[in-house]
């Protein structure tokens, strides 16, 4: 790669990191200025809710209306990063959607695999949760605070832990917002399952 080449991806670096990771993450900024400055950036970002001290590797982030995303967020970005529609993002959630390959004794770290990550509507991700490359949260889902999520999480479950696991069936909601009697019958099951264990 050319010389040119290399100063223009530290200029575009600088720019990131004094724009996007600097002024718009600060504290003081205007929630307005802060949204404008990602969209300039090229950020899709459809909610007012985004706290300071987000850092966005680029501009490959995608943020649907209602979504709060709290503060300290880490979206490295290498791959695109879907969030749907009315999720909570607890504070210094990781997004990371860089990983290598595994490369030969002399040096481990192999070629650079980026894999995009997708938060499906509705979700919640506790604080400090670090969701990997390639995963994909199905709708509704709970993510615990603290947990690594390695592998897609299918629509309304709880998951939990370092690799997360699924440990609890959530109730499904009918367009009117009342559970179903299918959810209910699942979530009273596994109580009976837990109390009988």
């Amino acid at each position: 790669m050319s010389g040119a080449y290399h100063i223009h991806l530290a200029i575009a670096r600088l720019a990131r990191d004094l724009l996007v990771n600097g002024l718009a993450a600060a504290a003081g900024v205007p929630g307005p200025l802060r949204r404008a400055i990602y969209s300039l950036y090229g950020l899709r970002i459809a909610t007012r809710s985004v706290a300071p001290g987000c850092f966005f590797g680029s501009p490959r982030v995608q943020v649907g209306p209602g979504t709060t995303v709290n503060r300290g967020c880490f979206f490295d970005s290498l791959e695109r990063i879907t969030i749907g529609r009315d999720c909570g993002i607890g504070l210094q959630v990781m997004f990371v959607t860089s990983t290598h390959e595994i490369g030969g004794e002399t040096r481990r770290t192999g070629r650079l695999r980026p894999r995009p990550i997708t938060i499906h509507d509705g979700c919640a991700i506790g604080s400090r949760a670090v969701i990997l490359p390639g995963v994909t949260v199905g709708q509704g889902c709970l993510i615990a605070a603290g947990a690594v999520v390695a592998h897609d999480c299918a629509p309304n479950g709880l998951y939990s832990g370092v690799p997360a696991a699924r440990v609890k069936e959530l109730p499904r909601e009918t367009r009117a917002g009342r559970r179903t009697k299918v959810a209910l019958a699942g979530a009273e099951h596994a109580r009976s399952a837990r109390r009988a264990a």
